[in-house]
């Protein structure tokens, strides 16, 4: 048996490409800025705000990274027409505390419904969110109105076409 020369390894040019690929990351400054308008004309309540909040957090793009915000702007219009499932209209209740001894306030979904529909899609999607700092900042990013007019019309937002069932 004979030995020869060591051989050298000559990688063709794509493979060297290949291995010096860097990530990008963004911060939020340097993130592009979009904005997406939801229908919430019967809709899912959860359906739409777990889509809601994978956005916000910018999970569906390329350009997610955990620690900055670098999802997007949404506007939810119509949110006096949210539908839920089952018997959730009878017995769903929210329950904040004051901050008093015996200061437990408890509110029927059916009587939020009428007053603020809005807290009900914003309270649906902040609990989704991750509870920091960075999660806050993203729940500021989302505006909701029960009506069909917002003021959001000079930043062209696009419209989500989503399927509820």
């Amino acid at each position: 048996m004979t030995e020869g020369p060591a051989s050298t390894f000559s990688a063709p040019d794509s493979a060297v490409h290949a291995l010096n690929m860097s990530t990008t990351h963004f911060t939020t400054e340097s993130a592009p800025e979009r904005w997406l308008l939801y229908d919430a004309s019967n809709l899912v309540l959860g359906r739409m705000a777990s889509d809601i909040a994978m956005k916000l957090m910018g999970k569906d793009q390329p350009t997610y990274t955990p620690n900055a915000q670098t999802g997007a702007f949404v506007i939810v219009i119509h949110a006096e027409k949210i539908a839920i499932t089952g018997k959730k209209a009878d017995l769903k209740t929210y329950e904040h505390y004051t901050g008093y001894p015996g200061g437990q306030k408890s509110v029927s979904y059916s009587d939020l419904q009428g007053r603020r529909p809005d807290a009900i899609i914003r309270e649906a999607v902040r609990r989704m969110l991750p509870k920091t700092i960075l999660g806050r900042g993203m729940l500021s990013r989302l505006k909701i109105y029960a009506g069909a007019e917002h003021p959001h019309s000079a930043q062209q937002p696009v419209k989500v076409e989503f399927k509820s069932a």
